[in-house]
């Protein structure tokens, strides 16, 4: 019997799925290996157990497949862009859950949760005005080329994704304390104990995703607008004075764009800005009516503020010519600074020109090939 046909077989007595763990580990690993992937999604009972979780919390996946339904196309065509595998999609569901707005307790925010130093490097803005860690289509694009940089490391997507949470350093050690094997299965024993489990979680993502509707789990009711359209706008302005304009209400438009910390969106260069489709038209009818509209208390007399904020640099890094450095603070180390912008200490030596690890307060790093 062929692959195809067991799985055809298989899935036509989805109604009545199986109860017996054997049944279920062969029906969960017949159809991982039917999904169209170019990264490899292996069958492990450590995945039947993250699976059978997803889909006895039904309301909870079907918010998630909901989400899915409005996000996955930008991510999509992001990933495209980078020439990247599209079941790279599924990470911000381990990540995140797929809230732009989620924040970890040691400070990782939006859908790819990323760190602000991380963030930073790879070129979102992250001040008291603007997190663009929070920013769908910018947060996207960093995490794409944050991704492409860990597979040049790795060549390989399963220890990308392991290294995505815990770390290419870490990843690395793993490697070495393993005998040099590079599988993740190989390394999972001397991997982080969160990291272990994130490779069969994202499968099981993987897996849940496609087959919900086979287990009877349906989408929830629509979270967001199933419609949008992203524009670039350049000028200051209030989300009030967008609101007010086009009759948009304030919390739809801060939950579309929740990057904005103070609802300002601080202008001096192309900001997204998420909208309804069918208030694209309207607004731009209306660009002008909206920027002149309450300027004067909403955006005029607070710029000196604003610019305060957004020259704001909490993380310590700075760009010069086309180079990221940090300047080194007291209490920090080579390997310290590494795990924060997620390079090897041997690559800070390297661009460097460092021969011990001994740092001075102040010195200027360069933290970036």
């Amino acid at each position: 019997m062929s692959k195809r046909l067991l799985v055809i077989l298989l899935c036509a007595c989805a109604l009545c799925v199986p109860t017996r763990a054997e049944d279920l580990d062969s029906l969960y690993k017949a159809r991982l290996q039917e999904l169209p992937f170019e990264i490899e999604v292996p069958y492990h009972p450590v995945v039947g157990t993250y699976i059978n979780r997803y889909l006895k919390n039904a309301t909870q996946t079907g918010r998630l497949m909901a989400r899915a339904d409005y996000y996955f196309p930008l991510f999509w065509d992001i990933l495209g862009k980078y020439n990247l595998p599209y079941e790279l999609c599924y990470l911000p569901i381990i990540e995140s859950a797929l809230n732009p707005s989620a924040r970890s307790p040691m400070g990782a925010a939006g859908l790819w949760q990323f760190m602000p130093a991380t963030g930073k490097l790879y070129g979102l803005e992250v001040n008291s005005l603007i997190d663009e860690r929070m920013d769908p289509v910018c947060s996207t694009e960093a995490a794409c080329a944050f991704l492409q940089n860990l597979y040049k490391t790795f060549q390989d997507w399963n220890l990308v994704i392991a290294a995505y949470n815990c770390g290419p350093g870490n990843v690395t050690k793993a490697i070495a304390r393993s005998g040099g094997k590079k599988d993740f299965w190989a390394i999972y024993p001397y991997l982080p104990n969160e990291t272990r489990n994130y490779m069969p979680i994202y499968i099981a993502a993987c897996y849940v995703l496609n087959y919900a509707d086979l287990h009877d789990v349906c989408p929830d009711s629509v979270w967001l607008y199933p419609q949008t359209d992203t524009l670039m706008v350049h000028d200051r302005m209030h989300l009030s004075q967008v609101s007010e304009i086009i009759g948009i209400g304030l919390d739809t438009l801060r939950q579309l764009n929740p990057q904005y910390a103070r609802d300002i969106i601080p202008g001096g260069k192309n900001y997204t800005l998420c909208l309804p489709s069918e208030y694209i038209t309207t607004y731009i009818e209306q660009q002008d009516t909206i920027l002149r509209h309450k300027a004067d208390e909403l955006i005029n007399n607070r710029r000196a503020e604003i610019e305060h904020l957004r020259t704001q640099n909490a993380g310590g890094t700075y760009t010069q010519g086309g180079k990221t450095y940090y300047k080194v603070k007291k209490g920090d180390t080579l390997s310290g600074i590494g795990k924060r912008y997620h390079v090897t200490v041997k690559q800070l030596k390297a661009w460097n020109g460092l021969h011990s690890d001994n740092l001075s307060i102040g010195q200027k790093l360069r933290i970036s090939k």
